[in-house]
């Protein structure tokens, strides 16, 4: 009995094994496409965040360097504050505490401008 053998267009198992082929490398392709955007976005992902971390560690260095500088500025203001006024005399009037409160009483509402004039002329005369 003779053979026949096609000649053209392949037959249906040959059309079938390069649809597989041609999907098999397909799969792969994309299989392969993907690990790579992941690697990749993975990579970006760190970076961002080693980024982060930087831009932090330089804003606690500056906050703490700033908060240095406040205190030497506190402590400069302080020493250099001034003593408080003398302590009049056993009997005396302290002037200047009798004024600061003449000012506040002033302030408070309590004193006219007539009034608080009178009690400093009668303190300072």
């Amino acid at each position: 009995m003779p053979v026949f053998r096609r000649v053209g267009r392949p037959g249906l198992v040959g059309l079938a094994a390069r649809t597989a082929v041609v999907a098999g490398t397909a799969s792969a392709v994309s299989g392969s496409m993907a690990r790579s955007q992941q690697a990749r976005a993975q990579q970006e992902a760190q970076a961002h965040a080693f980024e982060a971390q930087q831009q932090q560690a330089q804003m606690d260095a500056a906050a703490a360097a700033a908060a240095q500088q406040l205190a030497a500025q506190q402590a400069a203001a302080a020493a250099a504050a001034p003593a408080p006024p003398p302590q009049a005399a056993a009997g005396g009037v302290d002037i200047v505490a009798e004024l600061q409160k003449l000012g506040q009483l002033k302030e408070a509402g309590l004193l006219s401008d007539d009034e608080f004039s009178a009690a400093k002329a009668k303190l300072l005369g």
